[in-house]
Protein backbone atom coordinates (compact mmCIF):
# COMPACT_ATOMS: atom_id res chain seq x y z
CA UNK A 1 0.00 0.00 0.00
CA UNK A 2 1.70 3.33 -0.88
CA UNK A 3 2.15 5.83 1.96
CA UNK A 4 0.02 8.23 0.33
CA UNK A 5 -3.25 6.05 -0.22
CA UNK A 6 -5.67 8.15 0.80
CA UNK A 7 -4.94 10.69 -1.78
CA UNK A 8 -4.56 8.65 -4.41
CA UNK A 9 -7.59 6.85 -4.21
CA UNK A 10 -9.52 10.30 -4.03
CA UNK A 11 -7.67 11.71 -6.84
CA UNK A 12 -8.49 8.58 -8.61
CA UNK A 13 -12.06 9.38 -7.45
CA UNK A 14 -11.74 12.36 -9.22
CA UNK A 15 -11.06 11.80 -12.31
CA UNK A 16 -14.65 9.60 -12.59
CA UNK A 17 -13.46 7.32 -14.93
CA UNK A 18 -13.74 3.80 -12.64
CA UNK A 19 -16.47 1.42 -14.82
CA UNK A 20 -16.58 3.65 -17.89
CA UNK A 21 -16.99 2.09 -21.16
CA UNK A 22 -13.73 1.63 -23.29
CA UNK A 23 -12.50 4.43 -25.06
CA UNK A 24 -10.81 4.97 -28.52
CA UNK A 25 -8.23 7.21 -27.05
CA UNK A 26 -6.83 4.52 -24.37
CA UNK A 27 -7.26 1.82 -26.67
CA UNK A 28 -4.87 3.34 -29.48
CA UNK A 29 -2.04 3.72 -26.88
CA UNK A 30 -2.75 0.07 -25.58
CA UNK A 31 -2.43 -1.22 -28.76
CA UNK A 32 0.77 1.01 -30.17
CA UNK A 33 2.19 -0.82 -26.38
CA UNK A 34 1.76 -4.34 -28.01
CA UNK A 35 3.00 -3.50 -31.56
CA UNK A 36 5.84 -1.49 -30.95
CA UNK A 37 6.99 -3.61 -27.73
CA UNK A 38 6.01 -7.06 -28.69
CA UNK A 39 4.01 -8.22 -26.38
CA UNK A 40 0.59 -10.24 -26.77
CA UNK A 41 -0.85 -8.20 -23.78
CA UNK A 42 -0.99 -3.94 -22.43
CA UNK A 43 -3.34 -2.59 -20.29
CA UNK A 44 -4.25 0.72 -18.72
CA UNK A 45 -4.78 -0.28 -15.70
CA UNK A 46 -5.82 1.73 -12.70
CA UNK A 47 -6.02 0.40 -9.39
CA UNK A 48 -8.58 1.22 -6.32
CA UNK A 49 -9.26 -0.03 -3.03
CA UNK A 50 -9.46 -3.88 -4.23
CA UNK A 51 -8.64 -4.33 -7.28
CA UNK A 52 -7.09 -3.48 -10.53
CA UNK A 53 -9.44 -2.13 -13.18
CA UNK A 54 -8.47 -2.01 -17.06
CA UNK A 55 -9.28 1.25 -18.45
CA UNK A 56 -7.95 -0.20 -22.13
CA UNK A 57 -6.91 -3.77 -22.72
CA UNK A 58 -5.38 -5.62 -25.46
CA UNK A 59 -5.01 -8.81 -25.70
CA UNK A 60 -6.77 -10.31 -22.84
CA UNK A 61 -11.15 -10.75 -21.64
CA UNK A 62 -10.93 -10.29 -18.19
CA UNK A 63 -12.03 -6.52 -16.75
CA UNK A 64 -10.42 -6.17 -13.41
CA UNK A 65 -7.96 -8.67 -11.53
CA UNK A 66 -7.69 -8.66 -7.40
CA UNK A 67 -5.37 -6.02 -6.27
CA UNK A 68 -3.97 -8.93 -3.90
CA UNK A 69 -2.52 -10.28 -6.72
CA UNK A 70 -1.95 -7.59 -9.60
CA UNK A 71 1.88 -6.55 -10.58
CA UNK A 72 0.34 -3.38 -11.28
CA UNK A 73 -0.20 -2.99 -6.88
CA UNK A 74 3.90 -3.21 -7.09
CA UNK A 75 4.55 -0.96 -9.97
CA UNK A 76 2.96 1.95 -8.24
CA UNK A 77 4.87 1.60 -5.50
CA UNK A 78 7.91 3.46 -7.03
CA UNK A 79 8.84 6.33 -9.43
CA UNK A 80 9.94 4.16 -12.61
CA UNK A 81 8.98 1.48 -14.73
CA UNK A 82 8.61 -1.74 -12.66
CA UNK A 83 9.72 -4.89 -14.40
CA UNK A 84 9.94 -8.66 -13.93
CA UNK A 85 11.94 -10.11 -16.47
CA UNK A 86 10.52 -13.45 -15.78
CA UNK A 87 8.28 -14.06 -13.45
CA UNK A 88 8.20 -17.69 -12.91
CA UNK A 89 11.89 -17.42 -11.17
CA UNK A 90 10.93 -14.44 -9.75
CA UNK A 91 10.33 -14.59 -5.76
CA UNK A 92 7.46 -12.26 -5.27
CA UNK A 93 5.67 -13.97 -7.94
CA UNK A 94 6.32 -17.09 -8.99
CA UNK A 95 3.23 -18.48 -7.13
CA UNK A 96 0.73 -15.72 -8.78
CA UNK A 97 -2.14 -17.24 -9.83
CA UNK A 98 -1.50 -14.70 -12.97
CA UNK A 99 1.87 -16.80 -13.50
CA UNK A 100 0.91 -20.53 -12.67
CA UNK A 101 -2.42 -20.46 -14.99
CA UNK A 102 -3.67 -17.91 -17.36
CA UNK A 103 -2.37 -15.56 -18.93
CA UNK A 104 0.59 -17.24 -17.73
CA UNK A 105 2.63 -14.29 -17.49
CA UNK A 106 6.30 -14.42 -17.46
CA UNK A 107 7.53 -11.07 -18.31
CA UNK A 108 5.76 -7.82 -16.99
CA UNK A 109 6.79 -3.98 -17.42
CA UNK A 110 4.38 -1.60 -16.05
CA UNK A 111 5.25 2.55 -16.09
CA UNK A 112 3.31 4.30 -13.30
CA UNK A 113 0.59 6.55 -14.23
CA UNK A 114 1.72 9.38 -11.96
CA UNK A 115 -0.33 13.02 -11.76
CA UNK A 116 1.41 16.36 -11.40
CA UNK A 117 0.85 15.61 -7.55
CA UNK A 118 2.94 12.89 -7.73
CA UNK A 119 0.44 10.25 -7.04
CA UNK A 120 0.56 6.80 -8.54
CA UNK A 121 -3.02 5.76 -10.19
CA UNK A 122 -2.10 2.55 -12.26
CA UNK A 123 -0.11 1.72 -14.79
CA UNK A 124 0.39 1.17 -18.49
CA UNK A 125 1.82 -2.05 -18.82
CA UNK A 126 3.63 -4.48 -21.58
CA UNK A 127 2.69 -8.50 -20.47
CA UNK A 128 4.49 -10.71 -22.28
CA UNK A 129 4.10 -15.01 -21.89
CA UNK A 130 7.69 -15.50 -22.53
CA UNK A 131 10.42 -14.39 -20.28
CA UNK A 132 12.70 -11.33 -21.67
CA UNK A 133 14.46 -8.37 -20.75
CA UNK A 134 12.80 -4.42 -21.66
CA UNK A 135 15.03 -2.63 -23.94
CA UNK A 136 16.12 1.35 -22.29
CA UNK A 137 14.19 2.78 -25.93
CA UNK A 138 11.02 0.62 -25.16
CA UNK A 139 11.09 1.60 -21.48
CA UNK A 140 11.13 5.44 -22.69
CA UNK A 141 8.36 4.52 -25.11
CA UNK A 142 6.21 3.01 -21.96
CA UNK A 143 7.28 5.53 -19.92
CA UNK A 144 5.84 8.73 -22.91
CA UNK A 145 3.16 6.46 -22.92
CA UNK A 146 1.92 6.82 -19.65
CA UNK A 147 2.20 10.29 -19.53
CA UNK A 148 0.10 10.65 -22.59
CA UNK A 149 -2.40 7.93 -20.58
CA UNK A 150 -2.42 10.97 -17.81
CA UNK A 151 -2.79 13.70 -20.49
CA UNK A 152 -5.77 12.00 -21.78
CA UNK A 153 -7.50 11.71 -18.35
CA UNK A 154 -6.65 15.32 -17.54
CA UNK A 155 -8.56 16.05 -21.19
CA UNK A 156 -11.55 14.15 -20.08
CA UNK A 157 -11.93 15.46 -17.19
CA UNK A 158 -11.51 19.12 -18.58
CA UNK A 159 -13.88 18.34 -20.92
CA UNK A 160 -16.35 16.84 -18.77
CA UNK A 161 -15.86 20.33 -16.10
CA UNK A 162 -16.23 22.42 -19.07
CA UNK A 163 -19.77 20.97 -20.23
CA UNK A 164 -20.91 20.95 -16.68
CA UNK A 165 -20.00 24.78 -16.69
CA UNK A 166 -21.73 25.21 -19.73
CA UNK A 167 -25.14 23.61 -18.20
CA UNK A 168 -24.60 25.68 -15.16
CA UNK A 169 -24.25 29.28 -17.61
CA UNK A 170 -27.35 28.01 -19.72
CA UNK A 171 -29.55 27.19 -16.65
CA UNK A 172 -28.49 30.66 -15.32
CA UNK A 173 -29.43 32.10 -18.32
CA UNK A 174 -32.56 30.66 -18.46
CA UNK A 175 -33.61 31.72 -15.06
CA UNK A 176 -32.48 35.60 -15.90
CA UNK A 177 -34.66 35.21 -18.78
CA UNK A 178 -37.82 34.23 -16.50
CA UNK A 179 -36.75 36.46 -13.90
CA UNK A 180 -37.14 39.27 -16.97
CA UNK A 181 -40.54 38.01 -18.15
CA UNK A 182 -41.85 38.12 -14.56
CA UNK A 183 -40.95 41.83 -14.06
CA UNK A 184 -42.17 43.00 -17.45
CA UNK A 185 -45.77 41.11 -16.69
CA UNK A 186 -45.64 42.69 -13.60
CA UNK A 187 -45.18 46.20 -14.58
CA UNK A 188 -46.93 45.47 -17.65
CA UNK A 189 -49.99 44.30 -15.41
CA UNK A 190 -50.59 47.46 -13.37
CA UNK A 191 -49.91 50.26 -16.17
CA UNK A 192 -52.54 48.38 -18.15
CA UNK A 193 -54.87 49.66 -15.22
CA UNK A 194 -53.88 52.78 -14.93
CA UNK A 195 -54.33 53.32 -18.55
CA UNK A 196 -57.88 52.33 -18.50
CA UNK A 197 -58.44 54.30 -15.51
CA UNK A 198 -57.01 57.36 -17.64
Amino acid sequence: IPKDEAQRLERLRLYRILDTPTEESFDRITRIVAETIGVPIALVSLVDEGRQWFKSKHGIDAAETSREIAFCSHAILGDKTFVVEDASQDDQFFDNPLVTSDPNIRFYAGAPLKTAEGLNLGTLCAIGQVPRKLSKSHQQLLEDLAHLVVDEMELRTAFHKALNQAAEELRLRTMHDDFIATINHELRSPLTSIRGTL
